[in-house]
């Protein structure tokens, strides 16, 4: 199911978006009429609008339609919102100044899903603060991840840091049981906020590389449809595939209640 501006999506509304890639998004996990973290997920919108259309988004109508998409929808769903200028010109994107709102409804897999293994390559986002739509590079580096017989890419800056997954943020556990949150160019995940806020465990910022990785206790990847998911191997480096920290997180981030819809 798509709806545009809270009306069916058509073949014809869909094609600029198909065509010319330009737009930004943010993905929700709908559970029982809530979604953990609405608010920050809003404010992702409207901060992405104005970088990337800059324009602001009227907050109460792009809540509305998602309302009115989800209407009458039990138990637990996916939901995608999608900016894009349907008028969008590729000779003159800085024109692109009505970005239409695009409510994909879709089903949702258990949480969390069974651990994951990861290659690194370096590479970094372009704009990687803003969660948009320009998905080729980070799909071509999952398929080489996945050619190469590990599950996801983890990307690498130039300068030797570990930033972030294919579509999700990268944290990691050290031997004290301290959550590190990588140093670098990253998108502020609405997952990784949520638990940042959290009083327990210890949560720091800091720069991880390579070389650090043998000496961390654990990794995981965060984002809004694995929550807290295991990283069990990056690179040649193997991980548990539990630790108490983990399941911590696990436990604090399910007990976050939603905001209703």
């Amino acid at each position: 199911m798509a709806e545009l501006n809270g009306n069916p999506a058509t073949l014809d509304d869909l094609q600029a978006l198909a065509l010319t890639n330009y737009g930004h998004f943010t993905s929700m996990r709908i559970e029982e009429g809530t979604i953990r973290g609405l608010s920050l997920h809003l404010d992702r919108l409207v901060r992405d609008c104005r970088i990337v259309f800059g324009v602001e988004l009227d907050r109460e109508r792009t809540l509305s339609y998602i309302r009115k998409a989800v209407h009458g929808i039990g138990g637990v769903a996916g939901l995608r919102v999608t900016l894009f200028d349907p008028a969008l010109d590729m000779g003159r994107p800085s024109d692109a100044k009505d970005p239409h709102v695009l409510v994909n409804l879709r089903p949702a897999g258990s949480m969390p899903p069974p651990p994951l293994t990861a290659k690194t390559f370096t590479f970094t986002r372009d704009n990687a603060e803003v969660k948009h739509i320009g998905l080729h590079p980070q799909l071509r580096l999952r398929r080489d991840a996945q050619l190469a017989g590990f599950d996801d890419a983890v990307f690498i800056e130039q300068d030797g840091r570990i930033s972030e997954g294919g579509t999700w943020n990268l944290g990691f556990v050290d031997q004290s049981g301290t959550v590190i949150w990588p140093d670098a160019p990253v998108l502020p995940g609405t997952t990784m906020l949520l638990l940042r806020s959290l009083d327990a465990p210890k949560q720091i910022t800091a720069p991880v590389r390579l070389a650090d990785v043998p000496n961390m206790a654990a990794a995981f990847a965060t984002n809004t449809t694995v929550g807290v998911r295991t990283v069990s191997a990056l690179d040649d480096v193997k991980f548990p595939q539990d630790h108490p920290v983990l399941a911590a997180l696990r436990d604090a981030y399910v007990s976050i209640p939603g905001e209703r819809l």
